[in-house]
């Protein structure tokens, strides 16, 4: 079979379209690959979580997408749950502070029998 003369000629010989047809093939197989291979690593990454919900079962890639997004979506949620937690902790601890620090303020303004302002400071600051 002899070699095909579209191979043989020089790349300055083909026209853009042309090139742009040989080209095409090579890079949607790169772009195949790529997406492949992150499939492939996201199969990795939650292996653990995929066997929990569908264990001895070969995933197809869908399957593979379908569940890094509701993985993602339930870290997401759990992340808002904690960081809205942890703010509602610290506004808390802001708010009581400052009523301390407004309390003693106050104390230091007015005269008050010292055992109870003694008792007073004590109790706030359990």
């Amino acid at each position: 079979m002899a070699p095909s003369a579209v191979f043989m000629e020089p790349d300055n010989l083909l026209t853009p379209k042309e090139k742009n047809k040989l080209r095409k093939p090579v890079v949607e197989k790169m772009r195949r690959d790529r997406i492949n291979s992150s499939i492939e690593q996201l199969k990795l990454l939650l292996e653990k979580e995929f066997q929990r919900h569908q264990p001895n079962s070969k995933l197809e890639k869908a399957d593979i997408l379908e569940m890094t997004v509701s993985y993602l979506k339930q870290q997401s949620q759990l992340q808002l749950k904690t960081s809205f937690h942890k703010s509602s902790q610290f506004d808390f601890r802001e708010g009581y502070s400052r009523c301390l620090q407004e309390a003693f303020h106050f104390l230091s303004l007015h005269k008050v029998r010292t055992e109870t302002q003694t008792k007073l400071l004590s109790h706030f600051q359990k």
